[in-house]
């Protein structure tokens, strides 16, 4: 149990990779530099998939970019529905986002989603994102009267709703996230390899995929209730 308990707070520990030297030093932690390497896969990736785009005979390259794009997009707009269109790209990114960061642990690297400051970073941005689609949707005399219904007296419970659902997307995120990891690790003290190896798939790949999709369906269906 101790070996389990140091390296999870191996895993827990952020490292800094290195520190731009402005403004007293900046640190940039392994978190941050993963998800730059992400980024930069999700464009190169974009770049590659949308070079010489055709309306008649398109390449085999542009069927599997319209087949992806047209399936993750219908996927979430099922989710949103009609009146919440507008956000489905943006929604459609933080899921590839999130799979991409919770698969990337077969790689060697730390998946993003295990360092706390990012899975609180993307809970924030969508709550923001909330907000701000009951707010431009039903205008500010309507957003505020929301805060008041079904009465006035559950008022500051619907208040302290906007701070409570980050934090439950927050720590459904990272709390399986880091759960998948304590499993694996006490899989490896009980059981021979080749057994870890088949969880580890489980985990870091339907698990991971799992848990972006859900971290989405729960913002969509926060931005539906807001919207309504």
């Amino acid at each position: 149990m101790g070996d389990i308990a140091s390296r999870l707070i191996e895993e827990l520990n952020c490292e800094t990779v290195f520190t731009i030297p402005i403004l007293g030093g900046i640190d940039v932690y392994e978190s941050v530099v993963v998800t730059w390497i992400i980024s930069a896969i999700l464009i190169l990736l974009s770049v590659y998939f949308t070079r010489n785009l055709r309306v008649h005979n398109i390449s085999k390259r542009q069927a599997v970019a319209e087949l992806i794009v047209t399936k993750l997009m219908g996927m979430v707009k099922n989710m949103i529905g009609e009146e919440g269109e507008a956000f489905v790209p943006y929604l459609t990114t933080i899921l590839l986002y999130i799979g991409f960061a919770n698969i990337f642990g077969l790689f060697g690297f730390k998946p993003p989603t295990k360092d706390l400051n990012v899975t609180i970073a993307l809970a924030l941005m969508s709550i923001v994102l909330v907000e701000f689609a009951g707010l431009f949707r039903l205008g500010p005399k309507k957003w505020l009267h929301k805060f008041i219904e079904p009465l006035p007296i559950m008022a500051p419970f619907n208040i302290l709703d906007i701070f409570t659902r980050p934090m439950s997307l927050c720590m459904r995120l990272f709390g399986n996230v880091l759960g998948a990891f304590v499993i694996m690790e006490m899989l490896k003290l009980v059981v021979p390899v080749i057994i870890p190896a088949v969880f580890s798939c489980y985990f870091d790949i339907f698990d991971g995929l799992l848990q972006a999709y859900v971290f989405v369906f729960l913002t969509s269906l926060y931005i539906s209730e807001a919207i309504e």
